[in-house]
Parts: C-alpha cells; sequence; structure tokens
C-alpha cells in the first residue's frame, strides 16, 4: 500500500524521480533489486509521496515494461523516455514535459538512492522560498554536496533544455551565485550502480534497522 504524505499537498511543487536508466554496469534492472519489503524504486516512491508533491512524475526508460509491471506507481505521471541512452538530462526533459503550468519548484530525485529521506526535502523548498529567493537549493552532506536537488521556477526551462549525463551539476556550477547550500545531516547517501553499491546499501538498511 502507498505512503501517505507526512503533509498535505504542497501547492506548485513536483518531484521529478529519474529511474530510467538502463543499469549496464549492473547487469540487471536496478530498480527492481529487492530492498526492504520491496524493491529499490519502491522505496524512493514511497520517499517522494511522504513530501506531499501537488504532482510527482516518474521517468521510465530501460526496462520500463519490467518496472511497470512490477512497482506500484500509483500517484504518479509516468514518462517514457525512449532516448534514455543519451544521459539523464533527457530524462529530465521528458519528465518536465508533463509538469502542470502552475508548477514553482521540481525537486530531482534519483531512482537507485534510497537513503535520501522525506525530511532532506522541506529545508530544500524552503530555502527556495526565503528572503534571497535562490534558484537552486542543493544538500550539503558532510562529506559533498548531494541530491536530493531542487530548482526554482525561473530555472525549469534551462533545466529541461539540459543535455548529457552529468549536465544538471554543469548549471549548478554556472549558476553557483543563484544556488543556495542547505545542511544535511550525515553522508551523501549512496547509489546503485554496481553490485559492490547494491550490498553497500543492503548493509546499510541492515545497519539502520
Amino acid at each position: 500500500m502507498p505512503s501517505a504524505p507526512d503533509s498535505p499537498a504542497l501547492a506548485g511543487t513536483a518531484a521529478v524521480i529519474l529511474a530510467a536508466g538502463a543499469s549496464r554496469r549492473l547487469g540487471r534492472p536496478k530498480q527492481l533489486l529487492p530492498y526492504g519489503d520491496g524493491v529499490l524504486l519502491d522505496a524512493v516512491l514511497a520517499t517522494a509521496r511522504r513530501c506531499g508533491f501537488a504532482q510527482t512524475v516518474l521517468a521510465l526508460g530501460g526496462s520500463a515494461a519490467e518496472v511497470l509491471g512490477a512497482v506500484d506507481t500509483s500517484g504518479c505521471e509516468v514518462a517514457l523516455n525512449p532516448d534514455y541512452d543519451e544521459g539523464c538530462s533527457s530524462s529530465i526533459a521528458a519528465a518536465m514535459a508533463l509538469l502542470r503550468p502552475d508548477t514553482s519548484a521540481v525537486v530531482l530525485l534519483l531512482g537507485d538512492q534510497p537513503g535520501v529521506r522525506a525530511e532532506y526535502v522541506a529545508p530544500l523548498l524552503r530555502a527556495l522560498a526565503g528572503q534571497h529567493s535562490p534558484g537552486a537549493a542543493v544538500c550539503r552532506y558532510d562529506d559533498g554536496v548531494g541530491h536530493p536537488l531542487a530548482f526554482s521556477r525561473r530555472l525549469l526551462p534551462e533545466l529541461a533544455s539540459l543535455h548529457g549525463d552529468k549536465a544538471v551539476w554543469k548549471l549548478l556550477e554556472q549558476r553557483a551565485d543563484d544556488v543556495v547550500e542547505v545542511p544535511t545531516p550525515g553522508t551523501v547517501p549512496l547509489d546503485v550502480d554496481t553490485e559492490d553499491d547494491y550490498r553497500r546499501v543492503l548493509a546499510e538498511l541492515q545497519g539502520a534497522g
């Protein structure tokens, strides 16, 4: 059963969940790796639901049919990205094409990063709405900057027009004066690209339990 939001829908906010990768380094769909009581992507979707976004868009590409057959995507609008081989920017563009006209802030979440917690998101959105109204807000963990990342309305056209796999980070570098870092506890959450990554994520989950 999908998780109930921790708060009412946050007007104008949208989550974009990037889960379109082909999992080439892993050799099997990482979205469907067993994790907790479900699979990896279930955990990320549960986090997004707890945040209370007004809209959630899930970008799928590689293994999309398998994912849709195995994962409860209720409450999500699914953006199928046939160009997922071109990098995550193509998935961002596919997802943002489905955003509602009144969207004022977008939060990017990675579909292979189950360690991100719902409570990391609200401070990012508060930072965007703060006195200086930055164009973007990022999590500053103990060991560096990481997802989730939040973007205000004025940067959405640039976000949607990116190309390549690391273009989001290049945009943040180019707009450094318009980005605020939000202190976030702990280290950058692990994402899963290899079997070693998966073992570490499982060990972290067991340690938390």
